[in-house]
Protein backbone atom coordinates (compact mmCIF):
# COMPACT_ATOMS: atom_id res chain seq x y z
CA UNK A 1 0.00 0.00 0.00
CA UNK A 2 1.60 3.61 -1.05
CA UNK A 3 2.70 5.67 2.11
CA UNK A 4 0.44 8.11 1.54
CA UNK A 5 -2.46 6.21 1.79
CA UNK A 6 -1.65 4.95 4.94
CA UNK A 7 -2.81 6.27 8.63
CA UNK A 8 -0.59 7.48 11.10
CA UNK A 9 -1.58 4.35 13.19
CA UNK A 10 -0.54 2.40 10.13
CA UNK A 11 2.43 4.03 9.22
CA UNK A 12 3.78 3.26 13.07
CA UNK A 13 3.27 0.06 12.85
CA UNK A 14 5.09 0.00 9.54
CA UNK A 15 7.81 1.46 11.43
CA UNK A 16 7.87 -0.61 14.42
CA UNK A 17 7.92 -3.89 11.75
CA UNK A 18 11.56 -4.47 11.13
CA UNK A 19 12.30 -4.82 14.78
CA UNK A 20 9.64 -7.27 15.61
CA UNK A 21 11.03 -9.22 12.67
CA UNK A 22 14.39 -9.06 13.79
CA UNK A 23 13.65 -10.93 16.71
CA UNK A 24 12.39 -14.07 14.74
CA UNK A 25 15.29 -13.25 12.02
CA UNK A 26 18.31 -12.78 14.50
CA UNK A 27 18.02 -16.54 16.66
CA UNK A 28 16.99 -18.11 13.89
CA UNK A 29 20.18 -17.70 11.90
CA UNK A 30 22.56 -17.25 14.71
CA UNK A 31 23.68 -14.66 13.18
CA UNK A 32 24.26 -12.84 9.95
CA UNK A 33 27.77 -13.82 8.04
CA UNK A 34 29.83 -16.73 7.99
CA UNK A 35 33.24 -17.67 6.45
CA UNK A 36 33.13 -19.66 2.79
CA UNK A 37 36.52 -20.60 0.87
CA UNK A 38 37.03 -18.58 -2.30
CA UNK A 39 39.11 -20.96 -3.99
CA UNK A 40 38.06 -24.78 -4.95
CA UNK A 41 38.26 -27.69 -3.78
CA UNK A 42 38.68 -30.17 -6.62
CA UNK A 43 39.96 -32.86 -4.38
CA UNK A 44 41.22 -33.69 -1.52
CA UNK A 45 44.90 -33.26 -3.28
CA UNK A 46 43.82 -29.42 -3.00
CA UNK A 47 44.84 -28.82 0.43
CA UNK A 48 48.42 -29.61 -0.04
CA UNK A 49 48.28 -26.16 -2.61
CA UNK A 50 46.28 -24.29 -0.69
CA UNK A 51 48.10 -25.39 2.86
CA UNK A 52 51.02 -27.23 3.55
CA UNK A 53 53.59 -28.05 2.06
CA UNK A 54 52.68 -25.58 -0.75
CA UNK A 55 51.78 -22.80 1.42
CA UNK A 56 55.35 -21.87 1.85
CA UNK A 57 56.12 -20.81 -1.29
CA UNK A 58 53.79 -17.78 -1.46
CA UNK A 59 54.66 -17.02 2.21
CA UNK A 60 58.41 -16.41 1.18
CA UNK A 61 57.35 -14.57 -1.86
CA UNK A 62 55.16 -12.39 0.65
CA UNK A 63 58.25 -12.02 2.88
CA UNK A 64 60.53 -11.33 -0.16
CA UNK A 65 57.89 -8.52 -1.21
CA UNK A 66 54.99 -6.93 1.02
CA UNK A 67 53.29 -5.82 -1.18
CA UNK A 68 52.73 -9.25 -2.66
CA UNK A 69 50.06 -10.09 0.16
CA UNK A 70 47.72 -8.29 -2.44
CA UNK A 71 48.16 -11.01 -4.67
CA UNK A 72 48.11 -14.34 -2.93
CA UNK A 73 45.88 -13.21 0.10
CA UNK A 74 42.25 -12.13 0.49
CA UNK A 75 43.52 -8.64 2.12
CA UNK A 76 43.03 -6.13 -0.83
CA UNK A 77 39.13 -6.98 -0.25
CA UNK A 78 39.20 -7.17 3.66
CA UNK A 79 37.64 -4.59 6.10
CA UNK A 80 37.85 -4.93 9.58
CA UNK A 81 34.36 -3.32 11.14
CA UNK A 82 36.02 -2.43 14.60
CA UNK A 83 33.83 -1.11 17.43
CA UNK A 84 33.85 -0.45 21.12
CA UNK A 85 30.31 -0.25 21.59
CA UNK A 86 30.19 3.09 22.94
CA UNK A 87 27.76 4.73 20.78
CA UNK A 88 25.79 3.12 18.87
CA UNK A 89 22.98 3.85 16.69
CA UNK A 90 20.70 5.73 18.81
CA UNK A 91 21.30 3.14 21.80
CA UNK A 92 24.46 4.62 23.71
CA UNK A 93 26.94 3.00 25.35
CA UNK A 94 25.64 -0.38 24.73
CA UNK A 95 29.14 -2.34 25.01
CA UNK A 96 31.15 -4.73 22.78
CA UNK A 97 29.23 -7.29 23.22
CA UNK A 98 25.51 -6.13 22.75
CA UNK A 99 27.29 -3.83 19.98
CA UNK A 100 27.84 -7.21 17.74
CA UNK A 101 24.35 -7.50 15.52
CA UNK A 102 25.08 -4.13 14.52
CA UNK A 103 28.29 -4.78 13.43
CA UNK A 104 27.50 -8.57 11.73
CA UNK A 105 24.53 -6.07 9.71
CA UNK A 106 27.66 -3.71 8.68
CA UNK A 107 30.00 -6.63 7.50
CA UNK A 108 26.46 -7.78 5.05
CA UNK A 109 25.97 -5.05 3.62
CA UNK A 110 29.76 -4.55 2.54
CA UNK A 111 29.29 -7.91 1.02
CA UNK A 112 26.08 -7.59 -0.36
CA UNK A 113 25.79 -3.39 -2.11
CA UNK A 114 29.96 -3.96 -2.49
CA UNK A 115 31.14 -7.19 -2.65
CA UNK A 116 33.53 -6.41 0.27
CA UNK A 117 34.23 -9.27 2.83
CA UNK A 118 34.10 -7.58 6.02
CA UNK A 119 34.20 -8.88 9.59
CA UNK A 120 33.15 -7.65 12.50
CA UNK A 121 35.35 -7.23 15.84
CA UNK A 122 33.97 -5.81 18.91
CA UNK A 123 36.79 -4.85 21.13
CA UNK A 124 36.54 -4.63 24.98
CA UNK A 125 38.43 -1.27 26.39
CA UNK A 126 37.10 2.20 26.32
CA UNK A 127 40.55 3.90 26.05
CA UNK A 128 41.43 5.46 22.61
CA UNK A 129 44.84 4.68 22.83
CA UNK A 130 44.33 0.86 23.39
CA UNK A 131 41.84 1.17 20.35
CA UNK A 132 44.66 2.89 18.35
CA UNK A 133 47.26 0.36 18.96
CA UNK A 134 44.45 -2.61 18.23
CA UNK A 135 43.92 -1.23 14.98
CA UNK A 136 47.83 -0.75 13.76
CA UNK A 137 48.69 -4.09 15.15
CA UNK A 138 45.12 -5.60 12.21
CA UNK A 139 47.01 -3.99 9.25
CA UNK A 140 48.60 -7.33 8.33
CA UNK A 141 45.48 -8.87 7.66
CA UNK A 142 42.86 -6.31 6.50
CA UNK A 143 43.56 -4.08 3.64
CA UNK A 144 41.26 -1.23 5.05
CA UNK A 145 39.67 -0.46 8.76
CA UNK A 146 35.99 1.11 9.01
CA UNK A 147 35.65 2.01 12.51
CA UNK A 148 32.18 1.95 13.92
CA UNK A 149 30.02 3.50 16.99
CA UNK A 150 32.86 5.20 18.98
CA UNK A 151 31.47 7.94 20.98
CA UNK A 152 32.85 11.73 20.99
CA UNK A 153 35.19 13.05 21.55
CA UNK A 154 37.74 9.85 21.22
CA UNK A 155 36.15 9.13 18.39
CA UNK A 156 37.65 12.33 16.60
CA UNK A 157 41.21 11.29 18.00
CA UNK A 158 41.09 7.72 17.15
CA UNK A 159 40.64 8.42 13.68
CA UNK A 160 42.92 11.33 13.11
CA UNK A 161 45.43 10.07 14.83
CA UNK A 162 45.23 6.41 12.75
CA UNK A 163 45.13 8.25 9.06
CA UNK A 164 48.14 10.89 10.30
CA UNK A 165 50.22 8.10 11.29
CA UNK A 166 53.00 7.15 9.32
CA UNK A 167 52.96 3.85 10.54
CA UNK A 168 48.97 3.24 8.82
CA UNK A 169 49.36 2.00 5.02
CA UNK A 170 45.79 1.19 4.91
CA UNK A 171 43.08 3.56 4.65
CA UNK A 172 41.07 4.60 7.65
CA UNK A 173 37.54 5.23 8.04
CA UNK A 174 34.61 6.47 10.51
CA UNK A 175 31.18 5.66 8.98
CA UNK A 176 29.68 7.33 11.86
CA UNK A 177 31.20 10.52 10.33
CA UNK A 178 32.47 10.62 7.16
CA UNK A 179 29.95 8.03 5.82
CA UNK A 180 26.77 9.80 7.23
CA UNK A 181 28.76 13.05 6.00
CA UNK A 182 28.60 11.62 2.14
CA UNK A 183 25.40 10.56 1.89
CA UNK A 184 23.72 13.16 3.49
CA UNK A 185 25.86 15.59 0.92
CA UNK A 186 24.32 13.43 -1.60
CA UNK A 187 21.41 13.69 -0.73
CA UNK A 188 21.79 17.81 -0.21
CA UNK A 189 23.03 17.81 -4.29
CA UNK A 190 19.84 15.72 -4.96
CA UNK A 191 17.24 17.65 -3.22
CA UNK A 192 18.87 20.65 -4.38
CA UNK A 193 18.19 19.38 -7.72
CA UNK A 194 15.01 19.26 -7.33
CA UNK A 195 13.44 21.85 -5.64
CA UNK A 196 16.61 23.91 -7.84
CA UNK A 197 18.32 25.90 -5.00
CA UNK A 198 22.15 26.60 -5.52
CA UNK A 199 24.36 25.11 -3.13
CA UNK A 200 26.34 28.13 -2.44
CA UNK A 201 23.44 30.17 -1.80
CA UNK A 202 21.61 27.87 0.41
CA UNK A 203 21.39 28.35 4.21
CA UNK A 204 21.90 25.26 6.68
CA UNK A 205 20.57 24.59 10.03
CA UNK A 206 22.19 21.98 11.81
CA UNK A 207 20.43 19.51 14.45
CA UNK A 208 23.14 18.02 16.85
CA UNK A 209 26.86 18.61 17.07
CA UNK A 210 27.95 15.06 17.51
CA UNK A 211 30.80 12.57 15.19
CA UNK A 212 28.15 12.83 12.41
CA UNK A 213 26.80 16.09 11.78
CA UNK A 214 30.22 17.76 12.39
CA UNK A 215 31.88 16.05 10.02
CA UNK A 216 28.62 16.76 7.37
CA UNK A 217 29.25 20.31 7.88
CA UNK A 218 32.98 20.04 7.11
CA UNK A 219 31.99 18.47 4.15
CA UNK A 220 29.03 20.48 3.12
CA UNK A 221 31.63 23.54 3.67
CA UNK A 222 34.30 21.68 1.13
CA UNK A 223 31.23 20.85 -1.63
CA UNK A 224 30.36 24.88 -1.78
CA UNK A 225 27.92 25.50 0.95
CA UNK A 226 28.91 29.21 2.86
CA UNK A 227 30.06 28.25 6.61
CA UNK A 228 28.50 31.57 7.01
CA UNK A 229 25.17 30.24 6.12
CA UNK A 230 25.49 26.99 8.79
CA UNK A 231 23.80 27.32 12.26
CA UNK A 232 24.72 24.59 14.54
CA UNK A 233 22.61 23.80 17.40
CA UNK A 234 23.93 21.36 20.08
CA UNK A 235 22.30 20.51 23.78
CA UNK A 236 22.61 23.70 25.10
CA UNK A 237 21.37 25.87 21.91
CA UNK A 238 23.33 27.62 18.71
CA UNK A 239 26.83 27.30 18.61
CA UNK A 240 28.88 30.60 18.38
CA UNK A 241 32.51 31.65 18.36
CA UNK A 242 32.82 33.18 21.96
CA UNK A 243 30.50 30.91 23.92
CA UNK A 244 32.22 30.82 26.90
CA UNK A 245 31.71 26.27 27.39
CA UNK A 246 33.07 25.69 23.73
CA UNK A 247 35.85 28.19 23.96
CA UNK A 248 36.91 26.23 28.00
CA UNK A 249 36.30 23.08 26.20
CA UNK A 250 38.31 23.86 23.14
CA UNK A 251 41.12 21.34 23.81
CA UNK A 252 38.81 18.73 24.24
CA UNK A 253 36.28 19.35 21.25
CA UNK A 254 38.39 20.94 18.82
CA UNK A 255 36.08 20.35 15.84
CA UNK A 256 33.02 22.18 17.86
CA UNK A 257 35.25 24.83 18.77
CA UNK A 258 36.60 25.55 14.77
CA UNK A 259 33.25 25.13 13.64
CA UNK A 260 31.97 27.67 16.00
CA UNK A 261 34.51 29.82 14.82
CA UNK A 262 33.57 29.76 11.35
CA UNK A 263 29.53 29.20 11.58
CA UNK A 264 26.97 31.58 13.06
CA UNK A 265 28.67 34.69 12.11
CA UNK A 266 25.81 36.71 13.83
CA UNK A 267 26.01 35.07 17.07
CA UNK A 268 22.67 33.90 17.35
CA UNK A 269 21.85 32.43 20.23
CA UNK A 270 18.77 29.91 21.60
CA UNK A 271 17.81 26.63 20.66
CA UNK A 272 16.12 25.14 17.16
CA UNK A 273 13.41 26.80 17.15
CA UNK A 274 14.79 30.12 17.62
CA UNK A 275 17.16 30.40 14.92
CA UNK A 276 15.86 28.36 11.95
CA UNK A 277 13.65 30.84 10.57
CA UNK A 278 14.47 31.26 6.54
CA UNK A 279 16.69 28.30 6.57
CA UNK A 280 16.60 25.99 3.32
CA UNK A 281 17.68 22.85 4.74
CA UNK A 282 17.40 21.09 8.35
CA UNK A 283 20.08 18.69 8.94
CA UNK A 284 19.61 16.43 12.73
CA UNK A 285 21.57 13.75 13.30
CA UNK A 286 20.30 14.22 17.10
CA UNK A 287 17.99 12.50 19.55
CA UNK A 288 16.10 8.93 18.19
CA UNK A 289 12.94 9.94 19.71
CA UNK A 290 10.27 11.30 16.56
CA UNK A 291 9.44 14.92 18.58
CA UNK A 292 12.99 15.68 18.69
CA UNK A 293 12.16 18.05 15.74
CA UNK A 294 8.99 20.48 16.47
CA UNK A 295 6.61 20.72 13.25
CA UNK A 296 6.12 24.11 14.29
CA UNK A 297 9.76 24.58 13.69
CA UNK A 298 9.46 23.68 10.03
CA UNK A 299 6.98 25.87 9.03
CA UNK A 300 9.74 28.31 9.88
CA UNK A 301 11.45 27.56 7.17
CA UNK A 302 12.09 28.87 3.70
CA UNK A 303 9.79 27.75 1.09
CA UNK A 304 10.59 24.53 -1.17
CA UNK A 305 12.45 23.26 2.05
CA UNK A 306 14.38 20.03 2.85
CA UNK A 307 14.57 18.19 6.35
CA UNK A 308 16.73 15.52 6.50
CA UNK A 309 15.99 13.72 9.99
CA UNK A 310 18.70 11.37 10.31
CA UNK A 311 18.84 9.68 13.65
CA UNK A 312 18.11 5.72 13.63
CA UNK A 313 16.65 3.74 14.84
CA UNK A 314 13.68 6.18 14.35
CA UNK A 315 14.11 9.70 13.46
CA UNK A 316 13.73 12.98 15.28
CA UNK A 317 10.45 13.48 13.43
CA UNK A 318 7.95 11.45 11.59
CA UNK A 319 8.01 12.05 7.44
CA UNK A 320 4.44 12.83 7.26
CA UNK A 321 4.66 15.35 10.18
CA UNK A 322 7.11 17.26 8.54
CA UNK A 323 5.13 17.31 5.29
CA UNK A 324 2.16 18.51 7.25
CA UNK A 325 4.65 21.08 8.58
CA UNK A 326 5.45 22.83 4.88
CA UNK A 327 8.72 20.24 4.09
CA UNK A 328 9.13 19.66 0.54
CA UNK A 329 11.56 17.25 0.81
CA UNK A 330 11.68 14.86 3.86
CA UNK A 331 14.65 11.86 3.96
CA UNK A 332 15.37 9.60 7.42
CA UNK A 333 17.62 7.00 7.80
CA UNK A 334 15.11 4.15 7.26
CA UNK A 335 15.11 2.40 4.31
CA UNK A 336 11.29 2.16 4.78
CA UNK A 337 10.45 5.55 4.37
CA UNK A 338 10.91 7.67 1.26
CA UNK A 339 14.64 9.40 0.57
CA UNK A 340 16.94 7.25 2.94
CA UNK A 341 19.66 8.89 3.88
CA UNK A 342 21.63 6.25 4.77
CA UNK A 343 24.92 5.35 5.16
CA UNK A 344 24.36 2.39 3.30
CA UNK A 345 23.91 4.11 0.27
CA UNK A 346 27.88 4.98 0.67
CA UNK A 347 30.47 2.53 2.34
CA UNK A 348 30.14 -0.46 0.29
CA UNK A 349 30.98 1.57 -2.76
CA UNK A 350 33.20 3.83 -1.08
CA UNK A 351 35.42 0.95 0.20
CA UNK A 352 34.65 -0.90 -3.27
CA UNK A 353 36.51 2.03 -5.00
CA UNK A 354 39.17 2.21 -2.54
CA UNK A 355 40.13 -1.41 -1.97
CA UNK A 356 40.19 -1.65 -5.84
CA UNK A 357 42.88 1.12 -6.33
CA UNK A 358 44.75 0.33 -2.92
CA UNK A 359 44.23 3.99 -2.04
CA UNK A 360 46.32 4.92 1.17
CA UNK A 361 43.64 6.83 2.60
CA UNK A 362 39.93 8.34 1.89
CA UNK A 363 40.41 12.06 1.39
CA UNK A 364 37.38 14.30 1.78
CA UNK A 365 37.23 15.18 -2.17
CA UNK A 366 36.99 11.30 -2.29
CA UNK A 367 33.57 11.07 -0.65
CA UNK A 368 32.24 14.31 -2.57
CA UNK A 369 33.05 12.36 -5.37
CA UNK A 370 30.71 9.48 -4.63
CA UNK A 371 28.04 12.11 -3.37
CA UNK A 372 27.85 13.30 -6.73
CA UNK A 373 27.65 10.15 -8.31
CA UNK A 374 24.95 9.04 -6.29
CA UNK A 375 23.10 12.28 -7.00
CA UNK A 376 23.76 12.30 -10.38
CA UNK A 377 22.68 8.43 -11.14
CA UNK A 378 19.29 9.63 -9.66
CA UNK A 379 19.26 12.95 -11.30
CA UNK A 380 16.72 11.92 -14.30
CA UNK A 381 14.60 10.48 -12.14
CA UNK A 382 14.40 12.79 -9.17
CA UNK A 383 11.51 13.81 -7.37
CA UNK A 384 10.28 15.12 -3.90
CA UNK A 385 10.14 11.34 -2.39
CA UNK A 386 13.38 9.88 -4.22
CA UNK A 387 15.98 12.54 -4.51
CA UNK A 388 18.71 9.79 -4.63
CA UNK A 389 18.82 6.48 -5.54
CA UNK A 390 17.88 3.89 -3.40
CA UNK A 391 19.97 0.67 -2.27
CA UNK A 392 18.10 -1.68 -4.27
CA UNK A 393 19.52 0.12 -7.73
CA UNK A 394 22.91 -1.84 -7.29
CA UNK A 395 24.35 0.00 -10.09
CA UNK A 396 24.99 3.07 -7.72
CA UNK A 397 27.62 1.13 -5.99
CA UNK A 398 30.11 0.60 -8.82
CA UNK A 399 29.29 4.25 -10.01
CA UNK A 400 30.25 5.13 -6.57
CA UNK A 401 33.11 2.95 -6.19
CA UNK A 402 34.42 4.04 -10.12
CA UNK A 403 33.88 7.71 -8.95
CA UNK A 404 36.00 7.33 -6.00
CA UNK A 405 38.43 5.45 -7.56
CA UNK A 406 39.06 7.28 -9.96
CA UNK A 407 39.66 10.64 -7.71
CA UNK A 408 41.98 8.56 -5.65
CA UNK A 409 44.53 8.12 -8.83
CA UNK A 410 43.44 12.09 -9.71
CA UNK A 411 44.76 13.00 -5.96
CA UNK A 412 48.21 10.70 -6.30
CA UNK A 413 46.59 8.33 -3.15
CA UNK A 414 46.38 5.57 -5.20
CA UNK A 415 48.79 2.69 -6.09
CA UNK A 416 47.30 0.91 -8.92
CA UNK A 417 45.93 3.29 -11.64
CA UNK A 418 42.86 1.96 -13.61
CA UNK A 419 41.11 3.33 -17.00
CA UNK A 420 37.52 4.45 -15.95
CA UNK A 421 35.58 1.58 -17.71
CA UNK A 422 37.97 -1.11 -16.70
CA UNK A 423 37.59 -0.17 -13.09
CA UNK A 424 33.54 -0.22 -13.11
CA UNK A 425 33.74 -3.42 -14.81
CA UNK A 426 35.70 -4.68 -11.88
CA UNK A 427 33.21 -3.33 -9.86
CA UNK A 428 30.56 -4.44 -11.40
CA UNK A 429 32.10 -8.07 -11.80
CA UNK A 430 33.01 -8.47 -7.95
CA UNK A 431 29.37 -6.97 -6.62
CA UNK A 432 27.50 -9.35 -9.51
CA UNK A 433 29.45 -12.22 -7.62
CA UNK A 434 28.90 -11.42 -4.51
CA UNK A 435 25.00 -11.23 -4.95
CA UNK A 436 24.86 -14.22 -7.29
CA UNK A 437 26.40 -16.39 -4.27
CA UNK A 438 24.44 -15.38 -1.78
CA UNK A 439 21.21 -16.17 -3.70
CA UNK A 440 22.34 -19.14 -5.26
CA UNK A 441 23.51 -20.60 -1.74
CA UNK A 442 19.67 -19.62 -0.60
CA UNK A 443 18.06 -20.96 -3.45
CA UNK A 444 20.14 -24.82 -2.83
CA UNK A 445 18.71 -24.57 1.10
CA UNK A 446 22.54 -23.95 1.89
CA UNK A 447 21.23 -21.10 3.59
CA UNK A 448 17.88 -22.09 5.25
CA UNK A 449 14.47 -20.66 4.36
CA UNK A 450 13.85 -17.47 6.08
CA UNK A 451 11.01 -17.73 8.69
CA UNK A 452 7.77 -16.44 8.43
CA UNK A 453 7.70 -13.37 10.50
Amino acid sequence: MPEEKLSVEELKKKAEKPGKDAMIMHPYYKGKIQSIGKCPVRDFSDFAIWYTPGVAKPCLDIKENPEKAYEHLNKGNMVAVVSDGTRVLGLGDIGPLAAGPVMEGKAILFKYLGGVDAWPICIDTKDPDKAIEFVKMLQPSFGGINLEDFSKPKCYKILEELRNDPEVNIPVWHDDAQGTATVVLAGVFGGLNVVEKDIESVTVAMLGVGAANTRTAYLLIAAGVNPKNIIMVDSKGAIYADREDIVKDKDYDTFKYDLAQKTNPDRMTGGMGDVISGADILISASRPVPGTIKKEWISKMASDSIVYACANPLPEIWPWEAIEAGARIVGTGRSDFDNQINNSLGFPGIFRGTLDVRASTITDEMCIAAAKALADLGAKEANEKKVIPTMDQWELYPAEATAVGMKAIEQGVAKVEWEEKDLYKHAEDIIRAARGGSEILYKKGFIPAAPKT
